[in-house]
């Protein structure tokens, strides 16, 4: 799984709420109406800037806050290939894997807003053009891997009717 796209940066402790704020969430089940108010709260024309296979950066902690899925569906839904952060909060690790969004784990230090990443997930490499450096990244389970494949969870069991790693 290759993923390249543009870095769009943020801080340490992105909550759910900033990424995708409770006065639309409960509002609508359209995934794609929610992706138009990704990030809003702090960065207004962030939808208008994303490409398609862009990325979130953040720093530690990012995803606090509430279980909901809307969030990882709504990043998704907005264009975004993956988000990378120092790390993660639980739930919402779990919740994007779950949803097919890769998560990467890595320092974060030396990627700056603008910059064009390429990523190997099966590598394990995270690849800077910009700068022309390589990241260490986490390297993901093979599982989850797989699950990311196939399209998140519920695919997964759609496609096997099981739990299937090879």
């Amino acid at each position: 799984m290759d993923l390249k796209g543009r870095v769009h940066k943020f801080g340490d402790d992105i909550n759910t709420d900033y990424i995708i704020s409770g006065r639309y969430k409960f509002k609508t089940l359209d995934m794609k109406e929610l992706a138009k108010h990704v990030m809003e709260d702090l960065d207004p024309d962030f939808y208008s800037k994303v490409k398609e296979g862009d990325f979130i950066v953040g720093g530690k902690n990012f995803g606090c806050g509430s279980s909901r899925e809307q969030a990882p569906l709504a990043i998704i839904n907005a264009g975004i290939s993956a988000v990378i952060a120092k790390s993660f909060a639980r739930i919402f690790y779990r919740n994007c894997i779950n949803t097919g969004l890769p998560l990467i784990e890595c320092d974060t230090d030396r990627i700056d807003e603008g910059d064009e990443l390429e990523i190997d997930l099966h590598k394990g490499v995270l690849h800077n053009s910009t700068k022309g450096l390589d990241i260490p990244i986490t390297p993901l389970p093979g599982v989850m891997l797989k699950i990311l494949s196939d399209g998140g969870l519920v695919e997964h069991f759609k496609k096997y009717g099981t739990f299937k790693f090879d």
